[in-house]
């Protein structure tokens, strides 16, 4: 990897939480690092198991030409006993490799930790599969910032949390395509503001009720455990999640040492403490550096230093971590080696938390036996689009209106991020033929507004008309809000898909923002906060649909130019 051929960034300056968390300092803050997540997928089985034969005997070729004068053949029956002489042994060696990997697996086993995956009272959706019958796979990678350990206390510092509830500062949804020829992992920065779902803590079965405001995201591992987590994902992005795997501080110290040293690049030199005393403490010279153990955490929880000090920078340097990680493992030099086979094994074992449907070693291997077959260049890591707010909750974030969500649809309906091979395919035609326009009767809600925004005042009215001259004249406004981040002309049963499609139409929306849902009784129009203003539904939302948003930050697994940008002031 070429200095000199890294690619440079800026970023504005913008305001950011000054809390408690992975993401800043060893002794004050501190931020973490999913790196759990890609970590043990990739190592247990990312291709670096095709370790090279020599193709100059093993392989059991026969030597050619006459046989030597006055050689004599071979007694077959000393040739007999040497083949049971050998076949005894290998048995023999067989048996006992088999009962000491027996033990060796019942002891990883033993050491993996699991946890329910609870979901509050809304059960999770289930996959729609391909044409070919197949799903994909959603599996949310949680850090977490729990001072429960003296190993943790140690790493994270801030002594005034110890023994309080653990923090969800690092959450990254791992998603790999029905067809298995992709990956994305889009990451929610921790200071996102969003609704609680109600959440039963698995331990003390206490039961938190539905938020009635915004909470920060990363309060949900405290509000149920790692299913809480899942469960607030699930509400704000409709994706189904099939499991999930949770990492603290202590653990991905260990993960970096068992995986070895990870390249990483930085602009300038770096030292993340500012004159409080807060940052992580790394220290890096200019350039490509090669960290691991403990660097690896600082590097992975380093806020201030980086782009501009934000929770935003600190993901994107999380997402390079990732990246480089997985094109060592895949090199293959790191995993062709036993010794460090049984080291990353016994590592990734203490260090992970995992769901019970994905809880045992066998499990596990078997999911890194899915992720291999992913080639590094259709790996996406990308950032949930995000803006700040404002007054009380000003250096928080909230998800971008049509931006987050779009990201959300496109994993939702397993449209890659890389924008590569499968394009979005249009939504088939209803069997059941469109009732005419006066005919049908539709309900238009106000969904324009979101978090951040107050809805555009009479905008249902606004669209009822636009619908009217349609020859829609059964089209009325509803009073009910219902703030969405993109339209969406919904339909409670199939006989009435034709009608949503032939709304869509009429009004140039997506045909495929037609969809089913229990939460109506008829059809209605939700218009959302990506049609805010004018007669006409916005070209750019049209067009962009199955395009990853700029504002998702996305970067390439087999990027390797990456070079961090350093925040002035944290230079030496």
């Amino acid at each position: 990897m070429e200095q000199s051929t890294r690619r440079q960034r800026s970023r504005q300056h913008v305001p950011h939480a000054d809390e408690l968390g992975w993401d800043d300092s060893l002794y004050e803050d501190g931020a973490g690092a999913d790196r759990p997540a890609g970590a043990p997928d990739a190592a247990s089985g990312d291709g670096s198991g095709d370790a090279a034969g020599s193709g100059d005997g093993s392989g059991g070729a026969r030597r050619s030409g006459p046989r030597r004068n006055g050689a004599r053949p071979r007694n077959r029956r000393g040739k007999r006993r040497i083949l049971r002489w050998v076949s005894s042994v290998v048995a023999l060696l067989i048996l006992g490799t088999a009962g000491a990997g027996y033990l060796y697996y019942r002891h990883l086993d033993g050491k993996l930790k699991k946890e329910d995956l609870t979901l509050g009272d809304k059960p999770m959706a289930d996959h729609k599969a391909n044409s070919a019958g197949q799903t994909p796979l959603n599996i949310l990678l949680i850090g977490s910032d729990a001072r429960d350990s003296k190993a943790n206390q140690k790493l994270g510092g801030a002594k005034e949390t110890f023994g309080g509830p653990p923090l969800a500062d690092v959450q990254m949804l791992l998603h790999v395509s029905a067809d298995r020829s992709n990956m994305s992992v889009v990451s929610m920065p921790r200071d996102t503001m969003l609704k609680m779902p109600k959440c039963t803590d698995p331990e003390t079965g206490k039961v938190y009720p539905a938020s009635t405001g915004n909470v920060q995201t990363n309060e949900s591992l405290g509000r149920g455990g790692p299913g809480c987590t899942v469960a607030t994902w699930y509400e704000l992005t409709g994706i189904t999640i099939d499991h999930f795997m949770m990492i603290d501080f202590a653990g991905v110290v260990s993960m970096a040492d068992a995986i070895g040293g990870v390249p990483v690049c930085v602009q300038e030199n770096v030292h993340s403490r500012n004159a409080e005393g807060k940052g992580s403490g790394l220290k890096l010279e200019k350039g490509e550096n090669v960290i691991q153990g403990e660097e690896a955490l600082q590097w992975l929880r380093t806020r201030y230093g980086f782009e501009d000090g934000s929770d935003l920078a600190r993901t994107h340097a999380q997402h390079m971590y990732m990246n480089s990680m997985v094109r060592e493992l895949r090199k293959g030099a790191k995993l062709t080696d036993p010794g460090k086979l049984m080291s990353l094994a016994e590592a990734a074992t203490d260090a992970l938390t995992v769901d019970k449907g994905l809880g045992g070693v066998k499990k596990l291997y078997d999911l890194a036996e899915e992720l291999k077959q992913v080639p590094t260049n259709r790996i996406t890591m990308a950032t949930m689009p995000n803006v700040y707010g404002e007054g009380s909750e000003s250096g928080r974030v909230f998800p971008k209106p049509g931006d987050a969500e779009q990201l959300f649809d496109m994993v939702r309906d397993d449209v890659p991020l890389d924008g590569k091979a499968s394009k979005r395919k249009p939504p088939a035609e209803s069997k059941d033929p469109a009732a005419a326009p006066a005919e049908t009767a539709v309900l238009v809600r106000n969904g324009t507004g979101s978090d951040t925004q107050a809805p555009t005042p009479q905008r249902a009215t606004a669209v009822a008309g636009l619908l009217n001259s349609e020859g829609y004249t059964k089209a009325v406004a509803d009073v009910t809000p219902d703030a969405t981040a993109r339209t969406e002309v919904l339909f409670p049963s199939a006989d009435l898909e034709g009608d949503a499609q032939a709304i869509a139409k009429s009004l140039g929306i997506p045909v495929s923002s037609a969809k089913k849902s229990t939460d109506v009784s008829g059809v209605t129009l939700v218009v959302g906060a990506d049609w805010r203003t004018g007669d006409t539904y916005p070209k750019s939302a049209a067009k962009d649909e199955g395009k990853t948003p700029d504002t998702a930050r996305a970067l390439n697994g087999a990027d390797d130019t990456e070079c961090m940008e350093i925040q002035p002031g944290f230079t030496f």
